[in-house]
């Protein structure tokens, strides 16, 4: 049975991004996989990494929870808008605090190389955008899609990661949001 966990990094509960998150865990469930959920807007956590990594900060217990989530899973579903180029700032702080070194990865002593701790998983981005997706791709060079793919997950070890684009969500029409929330609930069938 697969084991999924869906990330949804929007700070508003009545955005988009949380139906995309239920249809894909519909789907996901209609075809017998396991899902689990972090909505990091319902996470009590200081969103700063207060000294980088020079020294550890106590990790919440709601943070502790989310990493035996990630742990647990065979497939991570990111859920999130754009903006300015980037993961919105909670999602941005979450990662910061939750994917650290000895958790996600470790470096080697007295190497630039480090080891992966999260090989073996695949993943799915799931985000949307205020312009068309070519617009995105094309003109910006599509900056979050290689953040959080070859920046975060290629770095600790997530090698497979499928990428879905939607845009423009504002002023689209609800034909356009039903189309998409039945291919990501079919992505969520598939487990892609």
């Amino acid at each position: 049975m697969k084991k999924i966990v869906i990330i949804n990094g929007h700070p508003d509960k009545k955005s988009f991004n949380y139906a995309l998150s239920e249809a894909y865990k519909k789907g996901a469930q209609k075809a017998g996989a396991e899902v689990q959920e972090i909505n990091i807007r319902e996470l009590h956590f200081n969103v700063n990494l207060q000294f980088g990594y020079r020294k550890p900060c106590e990790l919440e217990p709601d943070l502790i929870s989310a990493q035996k989530k990630l742990q647990w899973a065979d497939h991570l579903v990111w859920v999130y808008p754009v903006w300015w180029g980037s993961v919105p700032a909670i999602m941005k702080g979450f990662l910061d605090r939750v994917l650290l070194p000895g958790y996600a990865f470790k470096k080697r002593q007295n190497s630039p190389w480090w080891d992966r701790y999260f090989t073996g998983k695949t993943a799915r981005i799931i985000c949307t955008l205020d312009q068309p997706a070519w617009y995105y791709k094309l003109i910006y060079k599509s900056p979050s899609h290689n953040a959080i793919k070859k920046g975060t997950l290629h770095f600790i070890g997530v090698k497979k990661v499928g990428i879905t684009t939607i845009g423009p969500i504002r002023l689209s029409k609800v034909e356009f949001r039903e189309k998409w929330l039945k291919k990501v609930e079919k992505l969520g069938t598939l487990h892609k």
